[in-house]
């Protein structure tokens, strides 16, 4: 159904009043994001990286749910995951307290930096554009397509940070489910959260988990506790898992990464 498409991600129904949102590439939302209709109240799990992608996610999630959007949830500090918080002010955001510190310390910065340098990206995709002229390819387009939605945030985007934070667990109750946030420690940020539906035995892993993609690594990442943090998780009932990055996977995916850490780690 056209109502419910966007430009900037696919939509998937993990389970009834469950819904990933997987990102598509050149786009403006670059992570994965999703909405849990809980009964009564609907989270948001991460914002994408841009408002306007944002934006989607939000009429998407209230007309699927036939309800406003309660709460905002902020895995962790990364643009990716943060950006469109605008788009939900009025809603109750919440994230852990090192991330909303993380998101204080590096965004006023980074922000106003890109800002200031808008007439320098549209140089930048001027020329990328003339580049595509004689070599065509999809990376290139990708790449295109991607920058002209940071170009079209940045003139209204603003920061928008968590009202409410936690430091490990965080329960938020629906008259269908529960859920249950938790701030698991650095792992691939500072500070990495996961939320859990235990009735429906699904987990949004955000950047803790990549599924057929390749992880990232920062200097900020602690790859012997995002082993350890995954390895706790593993003994969570699970049936889906929707990662930070790539397509809906499963408990086996979750082994996958960890068994990759341990082998990165011996290298």
């Amino acid at each position: 159904m056209t109502k419910y498409t966007s430009k900037h991600f696919y939509l998937e129904k993990v389970s009834k009043g469950i819904y990933a949102a997987i990102a598509k590439d050149g786009s403006g939302s670059v992570g994965n994001a999703g909405f849990i209709d809980l009964g009564g109240k609907t989270i948001i799990f991460d914002t994408f990286n841009t408002q306007q992608a944002a934006e989607d996610l939000r009429n998407l999630a209230e007309n699927i749910t036939n309800q406003p959007v309660s709460w905002v949830v902020n895995s962790h500090w990364h643009g990716d995951h943060i950006r469109g918080n605008q788009v939900f002010k009025n809603c109750n955001i919440v994230s852990s307290q090192t991330t909303l510190q993380k998101m204080k310390e590096n965004h006023p910065q980074r922000m106003a930096k890109q800002k200031e340098d808008l007439t320098g990206l549209n140089h930048y995709l001027e020329s990328l554009i003339e580049q595509r002229k004689s070599s065509p390819d999809l990376n290139l387009n990708n790449k295109i397509n991607f920058l002209r939605e940071i170009a079209i945030s940045l003139p209204t985007l603003e920061l928008v940070l968590p009202q409410y934070t936690f430091n490990e667990e965080f329960t938020i109750y629906g008259t269908e489910r529960t859920a249950v946030l938790m701030a698991l420690g650095e792992g691939h940020s500072y500070c990495d959260s996961i939320l859990y539906l235990p009735e429906d035995e699904i987990i949004f892993m955000a950047d803790l988990l990549f599924v057929a993609t390749h992880p990232s690594f920062f200097p900020e990442s602690n790859p012997s506790h995002w082993e350890s943090i995954l390895n706790k998780v593993m003994s969570f009932e699970i049936q889906k898992a929707i990662p930070g990055h790539g397509p809906i996977g499963t408990k086996e995916d979750l082994a996958k990464l960890m068994n990759y850490i341990k082998e990165l780690k011996m290298i």
